[in-house]
């Protein structure tokens, strides 16, 4: 197995991760193939971002890796997709998890607006709970409930989406909140344009909100779920970290600018992860 690449690392801190990626909580020998995960869904999720790739390329792109991760060719894959193969099969891991993310971020090419919340969460499943599934199959976390991963994994994403919700809508066009909530409320995209929340695109905001709590009471077994102690640290600070993003969000404004955690806001977290642990 090969050591940490030093590019992935600076890619998680080039793009301000709310969460930890592969932190030093995690074993040493795992850090190495979760950092190369995650170079691979970057690079991927910056083709299908990308301001001057027209759609038809982005999914020619994204769908030749994917043959190729299919075919288990690596002669196919282009230079950043290799370091993931080759721990795919060095670890015998699943390559679906990849593939499912290529599924999503092919869908990002085009697909602009989500019907339901039930649509929406189809987009996490394949965006996001993949992620916490590779961590564990890295990790070796074979009695982990995935179900609570699963629902850790989608919160976060969804709060992502609210973190960047005027941003989504006026450099991609893309709406991540549920129409049917928009259209009983009385929202339209239109007021996603603004530089602060309507009270209609509140009320959808705390609408989703009120669904990634649901998603995080799910996720609460997951740390109780892990034998490693440095897991069951990490995915209990990701779970309070959620927490206190989503209240938030409920007391200001994303439309207004981003609402992020401040370093004492983390460190709060940390310490609450530790303490839940042993209630």
């Amino acid at each position: 197995m090969g050591g940490i690449d030093r590019s992935a690392q600076a890619l998680v801190k080039q793009n301000r991760e709310n969460f930890p990626v592969a932190s030093l909580l995690l074993p040493a020998a795992h850090r190495a193939p979760i950092l190369d995960f995650y170079r691979f869904a970057r690079e991927a999720d910056d083709i299908a971002d990308s301001p001057t790739l027209p759609a038809a390329d982005k999914i020619e792109q994204l769908q030749s890796v994917d043959a190729a991760l299919a075919a288990g060719d690596v002669t196919l894959l282009p230079a950043w997709a290799r370091p993931y193969f080759r721990h795919v099969q060095e670890e015998k891991c699943s390559v679906e998890y990849g593939r499912a993310l290529l599924s999503a971020f092919t869908q990002d090419a085009t697909k602009l607006r989500y019907a339901d919340w039930v649509e929406l969460l189809d987009y996490c499943d394949r965006s996001a709970a993949p992620v916490g599934r590779t961590v564990l199959e890295v990790c070796g976390e074979t009695g982990a409930d995935l179900a609570a991963s699963d629902a850790l994994c989608n919160s976060l994403q969804v709060l992502n989406h609210l973190q960047d919700i005027r941003d989504d809508f006026l450099s991609r066009d893309r709406v991540y909140l549920p129409q049917d909530w928009m259209q009983q409320a009385g929202c339209t995209v239109q007021d996603l344009g603004a530089d602060q929340c309507s009270p209609a695109l509140r009320q959808v905001i705390h609408a989703t909100l009120d669904r990634v709590q649901a998603l995080l009471i799910t996720a609460e077994s997951l740390p109780r779920s892990v034998s490693r102690m440095g897991i069951k640290l990490e995915t209990s600070l990701i779970l309070e970290l959620a927490k206190k993003l989503s209240r938030k969000l409920r007391a200001h404004d994303p439309m207004a600018g981003k609402v992020r955690l401040n370093f004492w806001e983390k460190l709060g977290c940390a310490g609450l992860g530790s303490t839940a642990l042993w209630s």
